[in-house]
């Protein structure tokens, strides 16, 4: 039988009100593993309500505090990282070593908000004039909304939560339906943790749930990981509720490659960054961009790798998993579908893979495509699967011009052993992360992850030093401490003296 999961408020289950339930697919199997409650508006004014009561205390803890707090959290992720990691191959499907390495990188913010002393320390000016002295401070914003999405359950919201707790924030994170298991299990971490209740509180749910974060007068902030359709909306909505939000949305990544680059090494790279976790993230590539006469023999050594990749099961040692759930499996073989009637040559073919799994499971297979051209769905849309297309140019600037074109700015790569060819690339191209030679350019957790155009509404990135200040505001105290023996009365404008 179904377990049926609730939301987290104060620091225990809350079952809520809402009376509507949907479905926790494993989706190597096609199974039903968990009933989740889906908030009603009641349900959400007791979590922020929750959130809003216990952010005065948090607020006016100490940062000594909050850090050992942080590092008791962090001590107890790395030692359930593997259950973890099993949880999120559960309800999205990703492989276990691409789930492990998921719950490492979210670490990485956990360890970089140990260090939030030095981060949110202000400035102080002596003598800005005469007997004035000038300090600045950073302070927490209050209750914060998190709203993350399916492919990355942990990650993701580990790129928020860390910094937004240290920073003195409470919060309540509104995880992906499809995949709410991971968030309330480190919720419970948190818990262990010895972080006070109603500092991180969960609210599982859908539109309702979403739009309650949106407009909720208390809630003070929103950060928003999607598609760009509700990445706007997300923007628009929270923004015009006097919220700060930053929303980062979709991608159609490129990877520009030189006549001069190791083929080898490009294609391995097209191969791991086009169809790892099924190309269910962000930072996917799915556009190759070949110029000259390489594309030939890349495509070729492309193909061979894609057809020697396994499929199957994530607990079973395969290389790519499932798709998220079945409308995903049959969108993508739709794109597959619309390519092929296109004119684009279908070098390998996912639609009807050889799988290792048991039941029913969402697979496509990786699908690799040749000759694509720029009016093509397969290029033009966000597939978000398992689908590489393979685009010839003539020249670099023509490359260039096609990634700068593109609505969306989110990542790019370039594979080359010209450093020249690479320094121009970096400053010319309009994206917000850029990997030479590296594929997946997500950057460390003390750099800020976000892109450019259509990729990012808001203009703060997240985490690194950008994510601080998305989660404090500033405040500047002039201050003037006058001698015991002055007085006097001075109706004039204050000068500097």
């Amino acid at each position: 039988m179904a377990t049926t999961l609730h939301h987290w408020l104060n620091g225990a289950t809350f079952e809520g009100s809402g009376g509507r339930f949907s479905d926790v697919t494993n989706p190597a199997t096609g199974e039903v593993s968990a009933q989740l409650a889906l908030a009603s508006e009641d349900d959400v004014d007791a979590v922020v309500a929750a959130a809003s009561a216990a952010f005065p205390k948090w607020r006016d803890t100490s940062l000594a505090r909050r850090v050992q707090i942080l590092f008791a959290f962090r001590e107890l992720l790395n030692a359930r990282a593997d259950e973890l990691a099993a949880i999120i191959t559960s309800e999205h499907g990703k492989v276990l070593s691409d789930a492990r390495g998921e719950v490492a990188r979210g670490q990485e913010v956990v360890e970089f908000a140990c260090g939030i002393p030095h981060l949110i320390k202000g400035a102080f000016t002596e003598n800005a004039s005469t007997r004035v002295d000038v300090h600045s401070v950073r302070q927490p914003l209050g209750v914060v909304g998190i709203i993350s999405p399916f492919n990355f359950p942990a990650m993701v919201p580990m790129w928020f939560f860390p910094l937004a707790i240290a920073s003195g924030n409470t919060v309540v994170l509104k995880p992906s339906e499809k995949v709410p298991t991971a968030a309330l299990f480190m919720a419970q971490l948190w818990k262990e943790a010895g972080l006070p209740d109603g500092v991180f509180n969960v609210l599982n749910g859908d539109k309702v749930a979403v739009d309650g974060l949106l407009t909720h007068p208390d809630v003070q902030s929103i950060s928003f990981v999607g598609s760009t359709p509700i990445a706007r909306y997300v923007y628009e909505t929270g923004t015009s509720h006097g919220k700060r939000v930053q929303a980062l949305g979709g991608a159609k990544n490129h990877m520009l490659v030189l006549p001069d680059a190791d083929l080898d090494l490009a294609a391995d790279a097209a191969v791991n960054a086009g169809y790892g976790s099924a190309g269910e993230r962000c930072m996917a590539i799915s556009a190759v961009l070949a110029v000259g006469d390489v594309a030939d023999t890349l495509v070729e050594k492309i193909r061979e790798r894609t057809v020697g990749l396994q499929t199957g099961d994530g607990t079973r040692g395969c290389d790519m998993g499932p798709l998220v759930t079945s409308v995903a499996q049959k969108r993508v073989a739709g794109y597959v579908d619309a390519g092929e009637a296109s004119g684009a040559t279908l070098v390998v073919d996912g639609r009807d893979p050889k799988v290792n799994a048991d039941g029913n499971g969402f697979f496509v297979g990786p699908t690799l495509f040749d000759h694509v051209t720029t009016d093509m769905s397969i290029y033009t849309d966000e597939i978000f699967g398992p689908v590489l297309a393979v685009v010839r140019v003539d020249t670099y600037a023509e490359g260039l011009q096609l990634i700068n074109d593109n609505p969306y700015g989110n990542g790019t790569a370039i594979f080359t052993n010209d450093g020249g060819a690479a320094r121009q690339f970096q400053n010319e191209v309009k994206v917000g992360m850029i990997g030479i030679n590296v594929p997946v350019p997500v950057p460390m957790a003390y750099y800020s992850f976000g892109g450019w155009k259509n990729s990012l509404f808001g203009d703060t990135h997240a985490h690194g030093v950008e994510g601080v200040h998305f989660f404090t505001r500033g405040k500047v105290v002039t201050s003037r401490w006058l001698d015991p023996s002055h007085g006097g009365i001075n109706l004039g404008f204050p000068q500097n003296q």
